[in-house]
Formats: C-alpha cells, structure tokens, sequence
C-alpha cells in the first residue's frame, strides 16, 4: 500500500502505521517513507481491554478515515470497535466463513480442498466474521505444505489489499446488513 500510495491516483494517504511489536519491516518502511508510525505492545497494559482503549485513542490521533490491520495479529475489542467499527479492514489467509483463525492455510490443507484463498472483510466482533469485502482464490497444489500453500495466498492476498483498499477509498462504502456495497449510504 505504501508504493501505491505513492501515485496520487490510488486515492490513499496513508497517515500512520503502526504495531504491537517493535523491530518489523512495514514499521520500516513507514519511516523510510516520512510515515508516523507507533508501537502499543499488549505487555505494557493491565489487560486486554485497556490495550485496546489505548490503540483506540493513539489511532483516533491520525483521524483515519479507513484502518487497515494488514499483517495485525491482535483482535481488536469494544473500545477499538466503538470508534472503528463499520471501516476497520482486515484480511484472512482462507476463503470465509470457512478456516477461521490463525491457521487457515493449514486448516485448508488439513480438510483437503483443492481451492483457498484470502478473504478481505470489514471487521466485527468475531474472529474473521465480518462482511466480506472481496476474496481471491487460491489452488491448493498436490505438492503444497503449509508454507508453501501460504506464501502464495500471501501474494495473492497482497495485491487484493491494496487494489481493495484504493477502491473503498476512492468509491467510499457501505454495509447494507452483511454486504459491502460500494459509494454512499442508500437513503
């Protein structure tokens, strides 16, 4: 997303990045790229609940029209949801509703289907249950292992993100119950 944003075209700006962990690339990036980054370890807080009070106020800061957790393996809670909720985007390494959780390419390959993929969805409550933006199909090879198999849904998970993200951002959206629709509310 950072190289598209580099076009003004795409419609991004991006105005922050940040993490629960120090030391990652896209961190880098941003700052190689004068982008304001910022870094929330869960560790630091009591509980769960005040991190994710915490990540609420640091990201009402940027004034974000949509977040991205691209690569964000945290679930966001209440507080986060209360502000961000309805334009909080996130990705998934398999084809939802089914896989759901940490190990979808492994769960794919474990159940046997001959296609995955990676779901793009506005996130909710639920583990990778929120309405589906976009999603992208990935054949599962004979000779795939987890790695394998999610390095490529990586790829193809990639390029869905940024060519989604630029869309939402240049068409606006709306959910109309568990639809994503593109421009405006209906009145």
């Amino acid at each position: 997303m950072i190289d598209a944003a580099q076009d003004p075209a795409y419609g991004v700006e991006i105005v922050a990045v940040g993490a629960d962990r120090d030391g990652i690339e896209g961190l880098a990036r941003a700052e190689r790229h004068d982008i304001s980054t910022f870094v929330l370890p869960v560790s630091v807080y009591p509980d769960r609940s005040a991190w994710d009070a915490a990540l609420a106020d640091t990201v009402a800061i940027f004034e974000p029209d949509l977040v991205v957790l691209a690569g964000f393996m945290k679930l966001t809670g209440p507080a986060f949801l209360a502000r961000f909720g309805g334009r909080t985007l996130n990705t998934h390494p398999a084809l939802s509703p089914a896989f759901p959780g940490m190990h979808g390419p492994r769960d794919a390959l474990a159940y046997g289907v001959k296609v995955t993929g990676a779901t793009l969805f506005v996130v909710d409550e639920g583990v990778d249950t929120g309405p589906i933006v976009a999603q992208v199909a990935v054949p599962v090879l004979d000779d795939d292992d987890e790695a394998s198999l999610h390095e490529r849904i990586k790829t193809s998970e990639r390029q869905m993100l940024v060519e989604w993200v630029g869309t939402l951002a240049r068409h606006d959206f709306h959910l109309d119950d568990r639809a994503v629709r593109l421009g405006g509310a209906a009145e």
